[in-house]
């Protein structure tokens, strides 16, 4: 196998581990295009290709991370990752932990941890490397990586966020409720939402956000009950979709550019919250090549092309 055929291989892979520990599409696509460069100019064969180029990308988005930590601390209002469509990685064995690590919420929680531990959580927790391929990938002994898996997993664990367990639950619930977003049916959406609920938004100071957000059943209802029905009188369209592994949708105007993602969080037959992203900087991976003109929609269990509404 040439290092092309290897790179191409572990691509998913070391995208999936450089998009955990930055939060950003955009940055992670930038630290596997590095780590590719860095191995096409290394003179000699690693015993192991996994190894080397999970080290070289762990390192580049450490690196990327501190660089954008004042960036990051300057950003108007509140800051989430970048939306994720699809993880280009597969496992079947760890599919539960990889879309866990994939949501928003514990990708919000891994931001509270140092780099350091960030990559530790990620490579163990996450894609269950051993202690000494991390060691090595950080440059630091085991016993310390070991000392920065508890913290992380402590850290982690004290705030993970939980989901519901039944994936057809999820989606089921989700329908029901663009269902009544679509109709604007106060009473429809009153039940589906958590007393607590809350509703945030990232427009990154370049998008109209809500200032503050929205909390509690009663507001959040109110403002998703006069949000879409206009929207989509003037043209607008909604696409029910999993973002980062969680039911979500994703708004269009009418010539099909991408306005904003929502992704929902839905625990014991409840919405708990929606987050919305909606700065430009961090949709520009989200639309299609083909500008989501064959997008879907669903509508109760049924998916509808565009073309049929």
């Amino acid at each position: 196998m040439t290092r092309v055929e290897e790179f191409e291989d572990l691509r998913p892979l070391l995208f999936s581990i450089a998009y955990r520990i930055l939060g950003s599409v955009s940055e992670a696509e930038d630290a596997v295009q590095e780590t590719w460069l860095r191995y096409e100019l290394s003179p000699a064969q690693p015993a192991s290709a996994k190894a080397f180029l999970s080290a070289v990308v762990t390192r580049i988005s450490i690196d990327a991370l501190r660089s954008a930590r004042v960036r990051r601390e300057a950003y108007v209002g509140p800051w989430f990752p970048e939306p994720l469509l699809t993880d280009p990685y597969e496992d079947p064995e760890q599919s539960a932990e990889l879309a866990d690590s994939l949501s928003m919420a514990s990708l919000l929680l891994l931001q509270r941890l140092s780099p350091l531990e960030r990559a530790v959580f990620v490579l163990r927790e996450v894609f269950a490397f051993g202690f000494p391929e991390i060691a090595s990938a950080l440059g630091t002994s085991e016993a310390a990586c070991r000392q920065l898996a508890v913290r992380a997993r402590r850290h982690m664990q004290a705030g993970r966020p939980r989901f519901e367990a039944d994936r057809r639950e999820r989606e089921e619930l989700a329908g029901r409720f663009f269902d009544a977003l679509r109709e604007g049916h106060v009473d429809g959406l009153r039940e589906l939402l958590a007393a607590d609920v809350s509703l945030v938004a990232d427009g990154g100071g370049k998008a109209p956000q809500w200032a503050g957000g929205f909390y509690g059943a009663g507001p959040v209802c109110q403002v998703l009950a006069a949000l879409l029905p206009p929207f989509i009188r003037i043209g607008g369209s909604m696409e029910p979709r999993q973002v980062n592994g969680q039911p979500g949708a994703i708004f269009r105007d009418r010539d099909g550019k991408v306005l904003n993602t929502w992704t929902l969080d839905i625990l014991d037959g409840r919405i708990q919250a929606i987050r919305t992203v909606s700065n430009p900087d961090k949709l520009m991976h989200s639309a299609p090549p083909d500008g989501g003109r064959t997008a879907s929609v669903k509508r109760g269990s049924t998916w509808l092309s565009s073309a049929d509404r």
